[in-house]
């Protein structure tokens, strides 16, 4: 693609709009203007992907209402194309194709500045706290610009973003020859049992109520998959792991009985990396659990700015992983209410939406 010209000061775009305060979204065209801030680039987008945050906007349950200002552009996990960039970005190229950290940082913050910048106390998330993806344009900071130049195959590029909370929640615990448990395999689940694997994990277990997911986790070679609704987990764990328990739990599910059960089949001294968000408080026998068994409790919080984000590029230039099989659905971003209907049903891995109806071309 060309650069914009300087002459276009605002463009027309369909986008995916939350704009009441109740279940839905709109697709309606919106403009944006061209001005760049200090620092930013402007992107031409080439996919999206849908995400379990999408969802609790799509739904706008409790969450939604008390973390949205409306209306908003929704969505967070792209890829692109770089069209326009400010006069003081250094680092990057018109034509650039790229992914985003999604999580817009201070870098003045005691967090930031001690390298922590993924648990930045002035955090701005795209498609949460400012305008988002599903549409065809975006402006960013390029700072949260991930090059993929050099990726072959392109069509997964927009998943990274989740990619990376996978990453994130599976390897903070060394986790090579290692017993672990992927609990929850909603699409970054899914990613967490292929990171498992990348990794060396000597067996993983993945734990899943619904069949088209526990499906997937097969395809994956998931080592033991256990149907909560039909099996005793901490029995079964404790089988697959000799009695010993697993040495690393991966918390995916935000499910509290889930996550209750799983602080009995630890392994003393194991760890658990905890991504999934329950809904309310959950009971722990704290002596016994935790300070007897001499476990690590981590959470989990976006990917590590941009640690994290070194580990996802390894694995996709290597081709270190079955995308293929997590991608399961493709829309274009028009069909965005059928997208968030099946990612409601749970039917589904990871599903991907390609803007399609550029008003401007």
């Amino acid at each position: 693609m060309k650069p914009l010209s300087e002459n276009i000061k605002e463009l027309e775009m369909m986008a995916v709009i939350k704009e009441k305060p109740k279940k839905g979204f709109s697709y309606k065209k919106v403009k944006l203007s061209t001005d760049l801030k200090p620092g930013e680039v402007l992107i031409k987008i080439k996919s999206v992907s849908f995400c379990g945050t999408d969802s609790h906007i799509y739904r706008y349950d409790n969450w939604a209402r008390t973390h949205l200002n409306l209306p908003l552009i929704v969505g967070h996990e792209f890829s692109g194309e770089i069209i326009k960039m400010a006069d003081d970005v250094p680092s990057l190229n018109i034509g650039d194709i790229v992914s985003a950290e999604t999580h817009i940082i201070c870098n003045e913050c005691e967090f930031c500045l001690r390298g922590e910048g993924h648990i930045c106390e002035n955090t701005e998330i795209i498609g949460v706290h400012r305008d988002g993806c599903f549409a065809s344009y975006i402006k960013i900071p390029a700072a949260n610009c991930i090059v993929n130049n050099d990726v072959e195959d392109k069509t997964y590029l927009s998943v990274q973003e989740p990619l990376g909370n996978a990453v994130h929640t599976v390897t903070h615990f060394p986790i090579k020859n290692k017993s672990v448990v992927i609990l929850g395999c909603g699409p970054i689940g899914l990613m967490g049992i292929d990171v498992a694997k990348a990794y060396g994990a000597k067996k993983v277990i993945a734990i899943e109520v619904n069949q088209y997911r526990r499906n997937i986790a097969k395809d994956l070679n998931a080592d033991h998959i256990i149907n909560p609704l039909e099996e005793d987990v901490l029995e079964k764990v404790m089988e697959y792991t000799n009695g010993k328990g697993a040495d690393v739990i991966c918390e995916f599910s935000g499910n509290i009985k889930a996550i209750e059960t799983a602080f009995k089949y630890i392994k003393p001294g194991g760890g658990m990396s905890m991504l999934g968000l329950p809904n309310d408080n959950i009971e722990i026998d704290l002596a016994n659990d935790i300070v007897f068994k001499g476990i690590n409790i981590y959470g989990v919080v976006g990917r590590r700015i941009y640690q994290t984000w070194e580990k996802v590029k390894y694995l996709v230039s290597n081709d270190l992983l079955n995308l293929d099989k997590i991608v399961t659905h493709q829309f274009p971003l028009n069909k965005i209410t059928e997208a968030a209907e099946i990612m409601e049903s749970k039917n589904c891995g990871k599903i991907i939406l390609i803007p399609g109806d550029d008003i401007n071309e």
